[in-house]
């Protein structure tokens, strides 16, 4: 036996071997369309739960801000039972203390304060609020779009490795079929050994293209099921329609003047105006009004009727007016202007980012929308050109060398229209992600 049909033989059964081991077994992906995996995102992202966490802080904040309206309450009620009272008078700490004749004591008391007047600041506190819960649901859309925008690459992705693997097979179909026509023509002694040999490269590096291609789809099927929060392995499930923008570039430039990052920026200039009217309102004056009621009574058991004990009370109005802090109000003033002004200039410079990744953005699908209509009209051609050049050398018209540059150009011509259709998809989700809108 020759040592290639050896080498064949221990090919087969390493095959063989493979597949029946377990790792061959794997679980097949579930396909999911991009519609389903947004879906499943959205509920499993990390950066969603987080930013849904900060949106319920923010609201209970602003309840809380409506409840500094309103007084606060308090009741209590304890019973006490004095113990070693046998006697008239004990030693407590070198002291004589004289016991009641009954032992038990029983206390009820309700109490309520209300605060009048604090200058403005709980109406300031209150926009403040208003503001963080504002600036706090932005960032949660914003979370919302930037899953979409993660979910829609890593699907973007396996689409990418899907179209990769399709070239992968045609190249190593196309170089299969030239090394049968090279090894056809070197027995017919009308080509030399040298093309049988190069043919035989061109199928072995197109062999390894198909085994890349496989182990990318693999990677990318494995990032899209963490980018979707599935335990069970996920890949395509359905082809995407011809990527567009259905809006001009005018509405575009107005939706841009809204987006999250900027709406969020704007929420942080607001609560920071009041903040600082807040700081203002610590001049003034406070107003405080407080009622207390208490009852008590003492007996040989514990007390259960209230009206058998004896009530106390009072109503009481307080008035504050600080006059000097040791410059704290100033400090806090200072602190809150420059708080003020550095929302103020976030907010425009975010204006500025929106605008320039605006422009960015629509460059960037514009060219990749360029560079896709460029690239299938090279395929076109490539192919064109492949297939003239595998006539011209079976007529003997051309060497085996004219036809594997015609494959390589073909081939290249495949990948960087995949590239393409891949960053056409992909700017289109980053705008998308930018205006917080389906495009």
């Amino acid at each position: 036996m020759s040592i290639e049909k050896r080498r064949a033989v221990w090919t087969h059964v390493a095959a063989a071997v493979l597949l029946a081991s377990p790792a061959a077994h794997a679980a097949t992906p579930r396909a999911i369309t991009l519609a389903e995996a947004l879906a499943m995102a959205q509920k499993s992202d990390v950066g969603i739960v987080h930013a849904d966490g900060g949106a319920r802080n923010a609201r209970a904040a602003v309840r809380s801000s409506w409840g500094a309206f309103l007084p606060n309450l308090n009741v209590s009620a304890s019973t006490t039972r004095q113990l070693n009272n046998t006697g008239r008078t004990t030693v407590q700490n070198g002291q004589v203390v004289i016991l009641p004749t009954e032992p038990w004591s029983t206390n009820l008391g309700a109490s309520a304060s209300l605060t009048i007047f604090d200058g403005g600041s709980r109406f300031f506190n209150m926009g403040q609020a208003k503001a963080n819960r504002t600036s706090a649901e932005v960032d949660a859309a914003a979370a919302r779009w930037q899953s979409a925008l993660g979910t829609k690459q890593a699907f973007y992705n396996v689409l990418a490795a899907h179209e990769t693997q399709l070239a992968a097979a045609a190249q190593l179909d196309q170089a299969k079929q030239q090394r049968v026509d090279a090894v056809a023509r070197t027995r017919s002694k009308a080509a030399t050994r040298s093309d049988s040999l190069r043919a035989e490269i061109s199928v072995r590096n197109a062999e390894l293209a198909v085994t890349q291609a496989a182990v990318d789809l693999g990677s990318a099927n494995a990032a899209l099921s963490r980018a979707v929060g599935s335990l069970e392995p996920v890949t395509l499930g359905d082809s995407l329609p011809l990527t567009t923008i259905a809006l001009d570039d005018s509405t575009l430039a107005r939706l841009v003047e809204d987006a999250p990052a900027v709406q969020a920026a704007r929420a942080v200039r607001d609560a920071a105006r009041e903040a600082r009217k807040s700081a203002w309102s610590t001049y003034l004056p406070s107003v405080v009004a407080s009622w207390s009621r208490n009852g008590s009574g003492i007996g040989s058991s514990p007390a259960t009727d209230p009206s058998t004990l004896t009530y106390t009370g009072q109503l009481r109005f307080g008035l504050t007016f600080p006059i000097f802090d040791q410059f704290g109000r100033e400090q806090q003033l200072t602190q809150t202007a420059v708080a003020l002004e550095n929302a103020e200039a976030d907010l425009r410079d975010s204006r500025l980012a929106a605008r320039q990744s605006l422009t960015d953005g629509l460059g960037s699908f514009r060219e990749a929308s360029e560079r896709v209509a460029t690239q299938s009209a090279t395929v076109e051609a490539a192919g064109e050109d492949l297939r003239v050049q595998r006539e011209r050398y079976a007529l003997g018209g051309s060497t085996l060398l004219d036809v594997l540059t015609s494959q390589a150009a073909l081939d290249q011509a495949r990948r960087d229209l995949i590239r393409a259709r891949y960053d056409q998809r992909v700017a289109k989700a980053q705008l998308e992600a930018l205006i917080g809108r389906d495009l």
